[in-house]
């Protein structure tokens, strides 16, 4: 098993970043070919400035684009496919507001504009044989993956392997929502995806992290961590970021996938850490999960009552609910829906929660956080475990 790599990073100071990153990747023994075509993917889940703390800070792109360079490496490309449109104008104005237009520039790298895709076959998928990429990942000698510690409404964590998420097209995105509803199948599908793309490199910035109703609507936390694994110690890496913020692989249905197909460790104590040997004393113990977390029955209430309450559990299941006031009538939720459940009435979205599947991409989506996720109190009641 790939050891994980922690150390302290209080801050998006460049010469701190740069310091941690390279130490990173002295300690994991990364080396890339010179003349490799190398694809640099953060978390540019919307157009956003970096301070919302919803993608990957520009400072660590920065770091790890000179580190990279250091190397010899020349051929090097930022890219993403943020949720929503994917076209050139998205990709550019998403670029400016999250800071990746002035490290391009700074670094002299290119920014992927470019919006094709293509079909890339994977037979050893459990749940997916076959996924569309954008166009620079497939085409990549290296991945190099940079994530950004979240809560996720829907996987409850946002890391390594969420993050590659972002390979599939714009629109695309929701198709494989609507396709897989349930949210073990969904984390199947993603640790195939990650399974397919590979990425080299994994660089988590949780220097500070979302917590809360993420990815996008939760609240700023700082952490003052870095964290990489090469290769497959992807999984693992994830293993260890959800301990520092109080979740177990039982919790996070991705990890809990990974963990059946033998890819990493049950526990965090069997993974092999380097760095800082204090780095764990970043663990966080009142890290705020999402309002939508999975309803867990088991030893919560007794199996009678809990039979029953899992027939009614799509009447107690969280909802998103439009603030008729903040909304602002940009359809951003509609476009983004993959169940097709919001339309535009009088420049305010409403949602017809019969269909709704309760993927939360509207509530990622929306750019003025006018979405929340609604609760009730039973669910609250028996959430808590």
């Amino acid at each position: 098993m790939k050891p994980v790599s922690l150390s302290k990073t209080e801050s998006y100071d460049l010469p701190q970043m740069l310091e941690a990153v390279r130490r990173h990747l002295d300690l994991l023994d990364f080396r890339i070919d010179p003349g490799s075509k190398v694809v640099v993917k953060p978390n540019l889940i919307m157009r956003c400035r970096p301070d919302r703390t919803a993608t990957t800070n520009p400072v660590v792109v920065e770091a790890v684009i000179r580190s990279i360079q250091a190397m010899g490496v020349s051929d090097i490309t930022i890219a993403d496919s943020p949720g929503g449109l994917y076209t050139p104008q998205v990709l550019a104005a998403n670029y400016e507001q999250t800071g990746m237009k002035a490290v391009a520039e700074r670094c002299g790298v290119a920014l992927n504009l470019s919006c094709g895709s293509r079909t890339v076959r994977y037979e050893e998928g459990r749940l997916c044989r076959a996924f569309d990429l954008i166009d620079p990942i497939a085409g990549a000698d290296v991945v190099i993956n940079l994530c950004k510690l979240k809560t996720h409404c829907m996987t409850t964590l946002s890391c390594g392997i969420k993050n590659l998420f972002g390979c599939i097209p714009g629109l695309l995105k929701p198709q494989l929502h609507y396709r897989f509803p349930d949210g073990r199948q969904f984390a199947q599908m993603l640790v195939d995806l990650s399974l397919l793309v590979r990425p080299s490199l994994t660089l988590v910035d949780a220097v500070d992290a979302m917590e809360g109703d993420g990815p996008t609507g939760g609240s700023r936390r700082h952490i003052g961590l870095t964290a990489a694994a090469v290769g497959d110690g992807l999984y693992a890496l994830d293993l260890m970021m959800a301990h520092l913020i109080g979740l177990g692989p039982e919790q996070v249905p991705m990890l809990a996938d990974a963990v059946e197909r033998g890819l990493c460790p049950a526990r965090w104590e069997q993974i092999e850490l380097t760095g800082d040997p204090d780095a764990l004393s970043c663990a966080v113990t009142d890290f705020v999960m999402p309002a939508s977390k999975t309803l867990d029955f088991t030893g919560n209430v007794p199996r009678p009552l809990a039979s029953l309450i899992r027939r009614l559990e799509p009447r107690l299941a969280p909802r998103p609910q439009v603030r008729g006031k903040d909304c602002v009538g940009c359809g951003r939720c509609a476009e983004s829906c993959p169940a097709k459940t919001i339309v535009l009435e009088n420049r305010r979205a409403k949602i017809d929660l019969s269909s709704c599947i309760h993927c939360f991409c509207c509530h990622e989506m929306c750019p003025v956080k006018a979405i929340d996720i609604k609760t009730t109190r039973i669910f609250r009641f028996l959430s808590k475990s």
